[in-house]
C-alpha cells in the first residue's frame, strides 16, 4: 500500500472514488448536492498548498484519498476521508491521517476539525475512537417548518372523541362515571355500529387528559378504545388503545408540534393492519386515507381528513 500526495493526474480515479463517497454519504435533504466541477475545483486548490489531499494507492489502482482544507490559521478541516469497501479495516484510514498530520504540522497548524452527519454512526464512532469531541452542532430544518413556528401559535378549532368497542351502555356508563372528577360534561351516546361514543369539552381543548382517558377507559373494561381528535384545525390524531395499552398512533403530520428524527416521524404514522385488525376498517382503506405529510397543506383539510378517518372505522363523530 501506497500513500502519496494526491495531483492532478489523478483526476479521473479521484472522481471515481468521490462519485462512490457521494453515493454512500448524500448530502441531507435541503443541502444542495455537491459536483464534481465544484469538488474538482477545491482538490486543486489543496494540491496546491492551501490545504492538502493525500491517496492509498493499491497495485497502481487508487483505493482511498483524504482531502483537507487549510481552514484558518492553527486550524485545518479534514473535509473528506474516503477508501473502498473492500479496501477497510486495513489501516489505510490512519495511514492517510498520518499524511495528513505531517503536512498539517508542518503549514504551522495545531489543531484538526471535521463534520460529520448526525446519522452516520459509523463516521462518528471512527473518529470518537479517535479522539475527536463535538464542539458545535449545525441544526438545519425546512423554511416552511420555521415559517410555520415563526408564525402565531395554532388558533383553528379542536374537536375530540372516545369510542368503546362495546355495545353494554350500562357498563360504560358505569365505567365514564369513575372518572366524572375529570370531565366537565360528559356525554354516552348509544351504539351504534358496535361503538359507543363518549365525547366531554375537556377532550377538545387537552389532547393529555383525552389520551388518560381512553387508556383508563380501555384498562377498566378491557376493550378496544379509539381516541380521535381533530386538533387546531389542521392536523388529525388517532390513539388506538387495547386493554390499557396504546397500541398504536397517527399524527397526519408528525412534525406539526415539534421536530422529531426519523424514528419517531415513522412511529406516529398509522399502521393499517393493527387498526383493522381491532376496528374491522378495511386496511387499504385505512393505509389510502391516513396518510402523514411534511404540512397539513399536502393533505385533505384536517375536517374531512378527520370524518373520513372516523367513516373507515364505522365511527359517529359530530358533523
Amino acid at each position: 500500500m501506497n500513500i502519496r500526495p494526491g495531483t492532478p493526474a489523478d483526476k479521473d480515479a479521484l472522481h471515481d472514488l468521490w462519485q462512490e463517497f457521494v453515493a454512500e454519504v448524500p448530502e441531507p435533504e435541503g443541502f444542495g448536492p455537491d459536483t464534481w466541477e465544484a469538488d474538482w475545483a477545491e482538490l486543486e486548490k489543496h494540491m496546491k498548498g492551501d490545504g492538502c489531499v493525500f491517496v492509498a494507492e493499491d497495485a497502481g489502482e487508487l483505493v482511498g484519498f483524504l482531502d483537507a482544507d487549510a481552514h484558518e490559521p492553527g486550524r485545518w478541516q479534514v473535509e473528506t476521508v474516503h477508501v473502498r469497501p473492500d479496501h477497510r479495516r486495513r489501516g489505510i484510514t490512519k495511514e492517510l491521517l498520518r499524511g495528513f498530520v505531517g503536512s498539517a504540522r508542518s503549514a504551522g497548524a495545531a489543531h484538526v476539525s471535521l463534520e460529520v452527519l448526525t446519522d452516520n454512526e459509523v463516521a462518528d464512532a471512527v473518529w470518537r475512537r479517535l479522539g475527536f469531541e463535538p464542539v458545535e452542532v449545525l441544526m438545519a430544518q425546512s423554511l416552511d417548518a420555521l415559517d410555520l413556528r415563526l408564525g402565531d401559535a395554532p388558533a383553528g378549532p379542536s374537536r375530540a372523541s372516545t369510542h368503546v368497542q362495546s355495545d353494554d351502555r350500562v357498563s360504560v356508563e358505569r365505567a365514564v362515571s369513575q372518572f366524572l372528577p375529570r370531565l366537565e360534561d360528559p356525554t354516552v351516546r348509544d351504539a351504534t355500529g358496535g361503538w359507543i361514543q363518549i365525547v366531554d369539552p375537556i377532550f377538545d381543548a387537552d389532547r393529555d387528559a383525552h389520551s388518560r382517558f381512553a387508556r383508563d377507559l380501555s384498562d377498566r373494561l378491557g376493550a378496544v378504545v379509539v381516541a380521535l381528535a381533530l386538533e387546531v384545525g389542521a392536523v388529525v390524531r388517532l390513539r388506538l388503545y387495547e386493554r390499557g395499552r396504546m397500541v398504536d398512533e397517527y399524527l397526519s403530520v408528525p412534525n406539526y408540534y415539534e421536530s422529531h428524527d426519523m424514528s419517531d416521524e415513522l412511529a406516529l404514522a398509522v399502521n393499517p393492519t393493527i387498526v383493522a385488525r381491532l376496528t374491522g376498517a378495511d386496511r387499504e382503506e385505512v393505509r389510502r386515507v391516513a396518510r402523514t405529510a411534511a404540512s397539513p397543506a399536502d393533505l385533505p383539510p384536517a375536517e374531512e381528513l378527520y370524518k373520513e378517518l372516523a367513516h373507515v372505522m364505522g365511527l359517529e363523530v359530530e358533523a
